[in-house]
């Protein structure tokens, strides 16, 4: 994490807000046994941080459980989750998600309305360590700074994703069936608003052409059709196998599923028909009985057909998704510590292995709590590239610093990125997890490191 991007993060989830809505007594036979949760619950968690060009961060979120009687705990039976939040200077989050076993009897639906305003979202190339980053570019004390902005566009995402799964034999194995709207608007950073208010020196260049998402445009890399964004209409349809003991956190089982995701052009998806899988292998193992577990996570998702716009290449695709971030490869959703939406291509993997240690379990204001640490490495790496002609030497000319091809694109340099780091976890009524991690690359050219705030264990 640089400094000059995130100055302060007021990690107020340290001493996090356990409030409690209506919640009945505990039911337990002995002052040792955890209290049995009814009716509802919720945890709530500010969001307060501050970036030197997006500026303030301010808003919150809360994430309410129903428990009904008890005799479904620690399984809720209906989830409601709604954030807000907003940066001063225009980026902001505005997200409710339902999750419900019982409102269908026998059948789980997911829903999720989003509006996501990204006023500097991550844009690094295609094909991963054949796209080049130069950090340098990005460093207002070098001499060949070019902008804060250069690996950045603006984007604003409207979505809307119901999925529903059923069983096909018991509970384990289900299929899945959904659909989405996702719409897409994409643009340049918006310079002159994130200067609004800066001093001289901090004041981000406003010139054209000062970021690689231009220079894609310029050269044809990201064509006229696909440049300002578009609709994304989809069908998802799959198979799910899952055993897992607890859902927030197993200590034993598998979650394995194959999804596909289709967004055929008579959908209203423009030039722009296609078709990719996702296939995801979760499994958790117990070496110290409800204390230490160890849990891995394989996916591959590639394209099996038609044309992928480039807004839509790094998009993660699941059965469902608790996540508002659903970008692809690096950060905190995939692999930690690498920047985020540093590999995309037309087929990718990616894996995370993680150790999970509860060492604290407790009663604290009739919430049963536990604390956890976790140790990790997580990988990925681009499988089949993406499809395009470079630029010539000519059309390299005239760009700000002295650049030739070779500081934006090599050729059969991509390999597995890794990464590495650790966390901490704070639990309530084991489903409302609030956590830290904090991850590095192995290699430089994935960033320096990113430490991210938010809810639940990754996988």
């Amino acid at each position: 994490m640089k400094s000059k991007d995130i100055i302060l993060t007021l990690a107020v989830w340290a001493c996090f807000s356990f409030f409690s809505g209506h919640i009945s007594t505990a039911n337990s036979d002995t002052l040792n046994t955890q209290p049995v949760k009814t009716g509802w619950t919720f945890g709530a968690l500010p969001a307060i941080s501050y970036n030197t060009d997006l500026g303030f961060q301010y808003g919150g979120l809360v994430s309410l459980y129903y428990f009904g009687d008890g005799t479904t705990y620690p399984k809720y039976r209906h989830h409601i989750y709604a954030e807000i939040s907003r940066y001063t200077k225009g980026s902001g989050i505005n997200r409710l998600f339902y999750d419900s076993e019982f409102l269908i009897p026998n059948i789980r639906v997911t829903s999720d309305l989003s509006y996501f305003t990204e006023k500097a979202i991550d844009f690094y190339g295609f094909n991963g360590y054949n796209a080049i980053y130069n950090n340098y570019w990005e460093d207002s004390d070098d001499g060949d700074y070019v902008s804060r902005m250069f690996y950045r566009h603006e984007r604003q995402m409207f979505r809307f994703i119901t999925d529903f799964q059923g069983p096909i034999k018991g509970r384990e194995l289900r299929w899945v069936a959904g659909f989405g709207l996702l719409r897409n608007a994409i643009d340049v950073v918006d310079i002159e608003a994130l200067n609004e208010g800066k001093a001289d020196d901090d004041l981000l260049p406003d010139e054209p052409g000062l970021s690689l998402y231009e220079k894609y445009v310029e050269w044809g890399i990201i064509g006229d059709d696909e440049k300002n964004g578009g609709w994304t209409n989809h069908l998802k349809l799959g198979v799910v196998y899952d055993t897992r003991d607890n859902e927030p956190n197993p200590m034993s089982g598998i979650w394995s599923e194959v999804v596909i995701f289709t967004a055929p052009e008579f959908f209203g998806n423009g030039d722009f028909g296609y078709t990719k899988i996702s296939a995801t292998h979760r499994q958790y193992f117990t070496v110290v009985e409800d204390i230490l577990s160890f849990a891995y996570r394989l996916n591959y998702q590639g394209t099996i057909s038609g044309k992928v716009p480039f807004f839509m290449q790094p998009y993660q695709i699941n059965s469902f998704s608790s996540s508002s971030n659903t970008d692809g490869m690096g950060g905190s959703k995939t692999v930690r510590g690498m920047l985020r939406n540093r590999v995309v291509g037309d087929a990718m993997a990616f894996g995370n292995f993680e150790f999970r240690y509860k060492f604290y379990r407790g009663v604290i204001f009739n919430q049963n709590i536990y604390l956890a640490l976790n140790a990790f490495s997580d990988v990925g790496q681009v499988l089949k590239e993406i499809e395009f002609v470079r630029p010539s030497p000519s059309e390299i000319d005239g760009f700000s610093v002295d650049a030739s091809i070779a500081d934006f694109f090599l050729t059969d340099e991509e390999k597995l990125h890794i990464t590495y780091g650790g966390g901490f976890r704070i639990a309530m009524n084991e489903n409302f997890i609030v956590g830290l991690d904090y991850g590095r690359p192995a290699d430089k050219r994935d960033g320096g490191g990113g430490l991210y705030i938010g809810l639940n264990f990754l996988f």
